[in-house]
């Protein structure tokens, strides 16, 4: 495959994956902006949640004072000077699909086009006094149905694999920003953990993971912040955990060194990163410092992202 073609379907795939990721992240800001009052709650702390977790927050500040739910979510929706809002993914998957027409479905190509050229519309609605949930559900439906026509149509060779690849990569940095974000900006300092306000904003985490109801399954309790970290970064099943979407790349880089008959080093990379995240244990990452097993986690992420875009991928 040419390496352009192995870069528009590896971007592609994560521009719909980030759509979906700040939808989610600006679910997280309008449900914790709907909790009750309490002494030394910051309402402007919640909004800023969600630009922290799209790691957009340096870009905010140097256009916005201050994080009012207005300039928030016009931001993360529909600012197209900033490379994570919800339209300029949409746009820029668009694009990368359309450069690679012949390498996808028409379903794929399909979803993504009406989806581009449903937005406005959508937006306008919300704009007009509409419900924000309801976009954000728009937008998360739209990827989930790309999503599906891709699982559900698309040849199992390399393409595919480059595409799945993408996704995953993005997911995983998505859901450990997640959690990072509920330690460091949420939590009001006068208020204890394990309170009310803890417990709500633990369940909100667990939504914007779509984890809530598999946590109840397993589990049959409350949230408690031990068992959602084994759940979210250690349970390999979990769609969204960071050792499911790890597993998920070194699957399908296993793919690519049976199909090019050759290992790299991002194959080492990723290979060090399952097994970390494999034999790892809950009780000793929340013991030590969650907020640096994420930022690490992050860190390998995004180091494991550009070492498959240097083995791999286009690069001017």
């Amino acid at each position: 495959m040419l390496s352009r073609t192995a870069d528009s379907l590896y971007w592609l795939c994560r521009y719909v994956e980030r759509a979906e990721n700040m939808a989610r992240a600006l679910q997280v800001g309008d449900r914790m902006a709907l909790m009750p009052d309490i002494e030394g709650r910051d309402p402007a702390a919640e909004w800023r949640s969600a630009v922290v977790i799209s790691g957009t927050e340096n870009l905010y500040e140097q256009t916005y004072q201050d994080f009012d739910a207005k300039k928030v979510i016009r931001f993360m929706a529909r600012d197209e000077n900033n490379p994570s809002s919800i339209f300029f993914c949409i746009k820029s998957a668009r694009e990368n699909a359309r450069a690679v027409r012949n390498a996808i479905t028409s379903e794929m190509w399909e979803c993504l086009n009406s989806t581009w050229l449903e937005f406005d519309q959508h937006w306008s609605e919300y704009e007009g006094g509409g419900d924000l949930l309801h976009f954000l559900d728009w937008v998360k439906s739209r990827s989930q149905y790309f999503l599906g026509a891709k699982m559900g149509t698309m040849f199992r060779d390399d393409a595919y694999a480059f595409a799945r690849m993408g996704t995953y990569i993005e997911r995983a940095d998505n859901t450990a920003r997640i959690l990072d974000v509920k330690y460091h900006v949420l939590l009001p300092e006068d208020e204890e953990v394990g309170g009310s306000v803890d417990y709500l904003q633990w369940t909100t985490i667990l939504r914007a993971t779509e984890a809530l109801g598999n946590y109840h399954w397993l589990y049959n309790e409350t949230p408690q912040p031990l068992k959602i970290v084994e759940l979210l970064i250690l349970r390999e099943r979990m769609p969204r955990s960071l050792l499911g979407c790890v597993s998920a790349v070194n699957e399908f880089m296993e793919k690519l060194a049976e199909i090019y008959s050759a290992r790299t080093e991002a194959h080492r990379l990723v290979g060090n990163l399952y097994s970390d995240l494999r034999f790892a244990n809950a009780e000793d990452i929340s013991q030590s410092s969650l907020h640096e097993y994420l930022v690490d986690f992050i860190r390998r992420n995004n180091n494991l992202g550009e070492e498959i875009t240097r083995q791999y991928l286009f690069h001017g």
